[in-house]
């Protein structure tokens, strides 16, 4: 296990991030944890850096952050669906993806990073998405979803690399949770073997045990829930 005195969760409304905020919660029961979301005890307006700001204030006042995740992301809406050709392609969705996917979640970066634990190892992770992978992409579509899981895999690079001059204990990671079982993922469950869906709380489980495991040498990578890192 993690050694965690004080974790954030934002995004804690989600189906990951309840689960998160619930296995947190019990294998830590000691530890102060901030589950952040629109509605909530700790209400995170992610439309607001002002906001963001005030969260990882509130998150590091009992201490530094020995553990921040960022669960929050979109793959579609009413309004969106994933592009199966290039002549879907809108300005809108766009903007409505990379708002959620790459922009929110660097301004998160920007904010709780400089709260990251300085004496023991801390970690940053965001929850990315294989179809991220440039190297990956076999079968194409997904234009503005998979562009904005890149462009925050860029971010969580470039992010890894500043802090590990300012923080040499610190991980910043994207997190693959796999297909899981949340309104994200649910209308393109019929193509998925049932063996192969996961439930939030198996993927999470997984994927704590695959943060405990990382060491400072392997932030700026990506990681999917088995463990296995995914390329760029």
């Amino acid at each position: 296990m993690l050694t965690l005195k004080n974790i954030a969760v934002i995004g804690s409304s989600g189906g990951i991030g309840q689960a998160f905020v619930n296995i947190l919660s019990r294998q830590y029961s000691n530890a102060n944890l901030y589950p952040f979301s629109r509605t909530g005890e700790y209400q995170i307006n992610y439309a607001s850096e002002d906001s963001i700001a005030e969260a990882a204030n509130i998150a590091s006042n009992k201490g530094p952050l020995d553990l921040v995740i960022v669960a929050n992301g979109m793959l579609h809406s009413k309004e969106i669906m994933p592009e199966k050709s290039i002549k879907e392609l809108s300005r809108y969705k766009f903007q409505q993806l990379f708002e959620v996917n790459t922009i929110v979640p660097s301004l998160i970066a920007k904010h709780f990073l400089p709260h990251l634990n300085r004496d023991y190892p801390s970690i940053f992770a965001a929850l990315s998405a294989r179809v991220g992978s440039i190297s990956d992409n076999e079968l194409g579509g997904w234009y503005a979803y998979r562009a904005s899981k890149a462009a925050l895999n860029m971010i969580i690079k470039n992010a890894a690399i500043e802090m590990s001059r300012r923080n040499q204990k610190a991980i910043i990671v994207g997190l693959h949770p796999g297909t899981v079982d949340t309104d994200l993922s649910r209308p393109f469950h019929k193509n998925i073997p049932v063996e192969q869906l996961l439930t939030p709380h198996q993927s999470v489980t997984r994927l704590l045990e695959v943060l405990a495991s990382l060491t400072a040498d392997q932030s700026g990578k990506c990681f999917a829930w088995d463990g296995k890192e995914i390329l760029s």
